[in-house]
């Protein structure tokens, strides 16, 4: 396969994966209106967990692989359940269309990650445009004005959390194959469902819709895991990582289609200015590596 059909290939993939991790919060928050985020959470990571324990035996792999947990592992494993946690949260809490126009931060996030604790070169052009990015989050939040959403912090500290694992799953021990990976991913949010239920208690036994609503999510979740993976290892990242931002525009559809919502300027604003910094570091990372 060319490499111009390997960057097609992993250009749709990814935009499909965005649309399955839209679909996926669409579930999660449905979910959350009647059920307790813990057990949201732990159903959801149960079920997930389930169904990549069972790809890696039909891979003829082991479940957890053949090492022991490593370090970065386990830090990866906390930083999951913070960004899960925290986005979760955000989901059931704010407007769908918010907490995923921040959650468009990651990239810029993780660039920052990526410059303190690996050494990698940012330039000042990149510099300047993941300030600009970070106040897009800010115009996002305004805090101060009277359309400032406390919860829409936990959408903040869920970002943080995804970009962390993010920057440790680079770091991650190489023989790990993503199914491993997700089962650890999901295994772990097991742990903070239950961490999260402890503390607001009130578990209920889910009514058929609600079911349907949490199977949807599992399924829509590892599709999009499945999908964003192999998005990943197609063509050139420089090329497909852009359509990450796709997901912005499947959560706001679903946003003013499902839940009535109905972004205002700010958040459009914020939206646009995320998204364009997050381009141009993309851009220009690649530009770069062609010097």
């Amino acid at each position: 396969m060319s490499l111009q059909a390997e960057n097609i290939r992993g250009s749709l993939l990814m935009v499909a994966a965005m649309a399955a991790f839209a679909l996926e919060d669409m579930f999660i928050k449905s979910a959350t209106q009647t059920l307790p985020v813990g057990q949201v959470l732990i159903i959801f990571g149960a079920g997930g967990f389930l169904v990549f324990a069972a790809m890696a035996r039909l891979r003829g792999e082991t479940v957890f692989g053949d090492s022991a947990p490593s370090r970065t592992l386990c830090i990866r494993s906390v930083f999951e359940i913070m960004g899960r946690l925290c986005f979760t949260l955000a989901l059931a809490l704010t407007p769908l269309s918010n907490a995923s126009a921040i959650l468009q931060a990651t990239p810029l996030v993780v660039a920052i990650g990526a410059a303190v604790f690996f050494g990698e070169t940012v330039g000042w052009r990149r510099w300047t445009a993941i300030l600009v990015g970070l106040c897009g989050v800010l115009i996002i939040l305004r805090p101060g004005l009277s359309g400032f959403e406390p919860a829409s912090i936990f959408a903040v500290l869920g970002t943080i959390g995804f970009a962390g694992r993010d920057l440790a799953t680079k770091a991650a021990p190489p023989q790990l194959t993503s199914a491993q990976l997700g089962v650890y991913g999901f295994l772990v949010l097991v742990f903070s469902g239950v961490l999260a239920l402890l503390w607001t208690g009130g578990a209920v036994l889910p009514d058929p819709m609600t079911a349907l609503k949490l199977g949807g999510a599992i399924a829509f979740g590892v599709l999009a895991y499945n999908a964003l993976t192999g998005a990943m290892r197609q063509g050139e990242v420089s090329v497909i990582a852009p359509f990450r931002y796709t997901r912005l525009i499947f959560a706001m559809i679903l946003g003013v289609v499902v839940f009535a919502e109905r972004p205002d300027t700010f958040t459009l604003i914020g939206s646009a200015i995320v998204i364009l910094s997050g381009l141009y570091t993309v851009l220009r990372e690649r530009r770069m590596s062609r010097v």
